[in-house]
């Protein structure tokens, strides 16, 4: 009788708690259609530029399912530059020159393959027609880590920060240190920026040292300045802490915060470029902060790019800080009303 009066006090319990059964049983459903939408296509989306070739030669690469563009030789460096390709080819003097991204190993890989392929089909079949292949970026045989190195600097500062700070504003609302600023002639927003001011302090460390070990110590390919990762990998910090300290606000308990990763940080890895994505869900992406994060890191460490490079980057990393701190200053209201 007492086992069977626990399991019905549990099953009250949560049969009361809203945000653990949607946890339970709409998150999972939420994550699977995610991974089966990027893992339904699993056919690579390969784009190449042409600037010379004979004709025919984009029929031969979309029978091997690459994408081609004609374009002249500025055009391709600027589709290279802006991830729009992944290789292009010229075909001159009894020399084939080819260009390769080789920040994404799997794709280079596959559209070298292909237009060595189609250079020597029968209809263009040279046998004194060489290739010189040149890597834009990156490098042939580029360690997987060091390909996804960038994206885990950012992942591992905005999954930490936004676990820490999430919790450590919780503890300071149950504490009741939040009740009684509120009970003070304190601005709501100045309790908002305080905060992000503390807490920003050790998120400051934390991005210093994360960079530093990452590029110093475990060598990951670092081709430009090490000043614009710390600003990117800054910014990534203090996303997380203000959108940490936005859940916070939203839960009532520590297990309620932790309920808010599967929702929260989870689907963000899936729009970080690690996977290759079907564009329809590509775009979801585009309100994914972590994507910004990811693409403004891979910019700077793989493809050298300046700080004009990546700074619609931080112009969205920027607004997103702004926009969560603005948020947790609303919400604050249910506390109290100044």
């Amino acid at each position: 009788m007492r086992v069977k009066a626990l399991a019905i006090r549990i099953l009250n319990q949560l049969r009361h708690d809203r945000r653990t059964l949607a946890l339970m049983l709409f998150a999972p459903i939420l994550l699977l259609t995610l991974v089966y939408f990027i893992l339904g296509d699993t056919v690579p989306i390969v784009n190449v530029a042409i600037v010379n070739a004979p004709a025919g030669f984009e029929d031969r690469l979309e029978e091997l399912n690459i994408r081609s563009m004609r374009c002249d030789e500025n055009e391709a460096r600027q589709a290279l530059a802006q991830g729009d390709v992944i290789a292009s080819i010229s075909i001159a003097g009894g020399k084939s020159y080819i260009e390769v991204d080789g920040s994404n190993p799997s794709k280079a890989k596959i559209a070298l393959a292909a237009l060595e392929q189609a250079k020597n089909a029968a209809m263009f079949s040279r046998p004194d027609l060489k290739s010189d292949v040149n890597y834009v970026y990156g490098e042939e045989d580029l360690p997987t880590f060091d390909n996804f190195g960038a994206t885990l600097i950012g992942f591992i500062v905005f999954f930490f920060v936004f676990l820490v700070s999430g919790i450590s504003f919780l503890q300071e609302r149950n504490s009741g240190t939040l009740e009684k600023l509120l009970s003070t002639p304190i601005q709501r927003w100045e309790i908002v920026v305080g905060y992000v001011l503390g807490f920003g302090v050790f998120t400051v460390i934390q991005s210093i040292l994360v960079s530093w070990y990452c590029v110093y110590v475990l060598k990951v390919m670092m081709i430009g300045s090490f000043a614009l990762i710390l600003l990117i990998t800054l910014l990534a910090a203090m996303i997380s802490l203000t959108l940490g300290i936005l859940m916070s606000t939203l839960a009532n308990n520590e297990f309620q915060m932790i309920q808010f990763i599967p929702i929260i940080i989870v689907p963000q890895i899936f729009f970080s470029g690690l996977f290759d994505l079907p564009p329809g869900v590509k775009t979801i992406g585009y309100v994914m902060p972590l994507q910004y994060i990811a693409d403004a890191l891979t910019k700077v460490m793989i493809k050298g790019s300046d700080l004009t490079g990546i700074a619609w980057d931080l112009v969205a990393m920027l607004a997103y800080s702004v926009l969560f701190m603005v948020l947790n200053t609303r919400l604050l209201k249910k506390y109290r009303r100044i």
